[in-house]
């Protein structure tokens, strides 16, 4: 009998610390899976950017963020892109009546950090809106534009932290990268991904930093 206690005692105490380790454990937590879907989709990404024109970036001029995201554009429905990021990105999110995020937690996989306000966090734009304009979008329709920056299928918006959207601006992967290097393989095959879809072009400094993150996928 004092056997099967300590037994049942043990078992108890597993199902307990089991959850608790679990909820420690960051969004990125490496597992074996994901390692093989890491290294696959690092093989994709290097035949999509394989398929990208090479072409020296366009003029800024002409461009405005009201040029892909017009004050007078609403989603349909009473949720707005940002809204609806967040609530898909946090934990325990927490939304008003009016579909704002009152409560929750972010984690922003670019410097790690855990944020409980959504007044820390920024929705951002993996391709930055200026980027894309001066690698293709300049020749874009205005609802093509829209279109990009709002995206919620592509991964083109990503939760981070408020001062690592700051941190990175307009800038593309020859220029910035992630504070957390195991996020580079991620962020690259994102990057990849989004203009392969919309088929924008890569400057040549541009595709040597896409492919020397793409090394770091496992």
């Amino acid at each position: 009998m004092i056997f099967l206690r300590r037994a049942t005692h043990v078992a108890v105490l597993t199902l307990v610390l089991i959850p608790i380790t679990s909820a420690l454990t960051t969004p990125e937590a490496a597992a074996e899976p994901r390692k093989r879907s890491q290294a696959e989709a690092a093989t994709l990404a290097r035949r999509m950017l394989a398929q990208l024109k090479v072409a020296r970036p366009l003029s800024i001029r002409g461009y405005s963020r009201e040029r892909f995201q017009p004050r007078s554009a609403h989603r349909k429905g009473r949720c707005s892109t940002r809204e609806m990021v967040l609530a898909r990105d946090g934990r325990s999110v927490r939304r008003n009546a009016a579909c704002h995020p009152v409560k929750g937690l972010w984690y922003s996989p670019y410097d790690g950090k855990w944020l409980k306000s959504e007044k820390y966090v920024d929705v951002d734009h993996v391709v930055p809106l200026a980027y894309a304009w001066r690698s293709g979008a300049k020749r874009w329709s205005q609802a093509t534009r829209r279109a990009f920056a709002n995206d919620l299928t592509r991964p083109e918006l990503l939760t981070v932290s408020h001062s690592a959207n700051i941190a990175k601006g307009g800038r593309g992967p020859q220029g910035w990268r992630p504070q957390r290097r195991a996020h580079w393989c991620r962020y690259a095959t994102s990057w990849i991904t989004v203009k392969h879809h919309y088929r924008l072009f890569v400057t040549r400094k541009e595709k040597v930093a896409l492919l020397n993150m793409l090394r770091t996928c496992r």
